[in-house]
């Protein structure tokens, strides 16, 4: 696996769901991979942990100063009060949408498939997500699997059932997705 030294954004907001971020976090710091927490928070982010709030985790770069350019992967937990947070952020939109245009591999999970929505740019594509999100992302001609996980081109995508086997597939799909950036060179 050839993981080590990519750089990987994690984009959250105060709620997300700290089990899913933390266990892909894991999976990525086991490979070497470079990663960034990236959130509108300022210094520190809080995850969401069953029925509260659960622990602070610094935020490595504020939302503003982030550029897709500078990174080789985007994940993308859930969390319902995080993804309402970045759904309202106008820099989430610019970088989800530098990773669609450019090919690079997105993983999102449960309500994190929502934010693929914002970009206007993923009709037509197939994902799985949260049942709280279905109806959102049928709206912007997004097609819904009945699928636990599902991959379509550089999106892999999971209702979020079960993280262990996203994150195992995640590690398998970063690794062979090409982005069209460097095919075209």
């Amino acid at each position: 696996m050839s993981l080590a030294g990519k750089n990987v954004i994690i984009l959250v907001a105060n709620g997300f769901d700290e089990n899913q971020m933390t266990e892909i976090q894991r999976a990525l710091t086991k490979v070497k991979a470079n990663i960034k927490t990236v959130a509108p928070e300022q210094g520190l982010v809080n995850g969401w942990q069953g029925n509260g709030w659960g622990h602070y985790f610094p935020n490595d770069i504020q939302i503003n100063a982030a550029l897709g350019s500078d990174f080789d992967i985007l994940v993308l937990p859930g969390g319902e009060r995080s993804i309402a947070k970045l759904k309202t952020n106008l820099h989430t939109r610019r970088i989800v949408s530098h990773f669609i245009d450019a090919g690079k591999p997105i993983a999102a999970i449960g309500a994190g498939a929502a934010l693929l929505a914002l970009t206007g740019k993923t009709s037509g594509r197939r994902v799985a997500a949260s049942a709280d999100v279905h109806v959102e992302l049928k709206a912007a001609g997004i097609v819904v699997s009945d699928d636990a996980q599902e991959t379509d081109e550089n999106l892999l995508t999971s209702s979020g059932e079960n993280i262990g086997e996203w994150v195992a597939e995640a590690l398998v799909f970063f690794d062979q997705v090409e982005p069209l950036i460097m095919q075209a060179a």
